[in-house]
């Protein structure tokens, strides 16, 4: 086989993202795991994001901040964290 299809890096090599939450009890959470599931999907790593904060991709209960966040996000013209959290909302709000 040829090694241009050999994969070399091992995803356990590369480093995983973490994040950074206020107690689950606070009243700030909620806002700063929907921040937390967009970062994780920006860089490509929704799993350790779901896992931080106990959500699930396209929870319904986040969709006040993740509107919050892509409204932000087009007023700073940030294409990546816009697309990320229309992606979001798309399956928040279903098929």
């Amino acid at each position: 086989m040829s090694r241009a299809f050999v994969r070399e890096d091992d995803a356990e090599e590369r480093p995983q993202a973490t994040f950074t939450l206020p107690g689950r009890d606070e009243p700030g959470y909620d806002a700063a795991a929907a921040a937390a599931l967009l970062h994780g999907a920006r860089v490509g790593d929704t799993a350790a994001a779901e896992e931080a904060t106990g959500y699930r991709w396209g929870e319904p209960k986040l969709i006040p901040h993740v509107e919050r966040l892509l409204t932000d996000a087009r007023k700073r013209r940030d294409d990546r964290l816009e697309q990320v959290a229309e992606r979001f909302l798309k399956r928040a709000t279903g098929p």
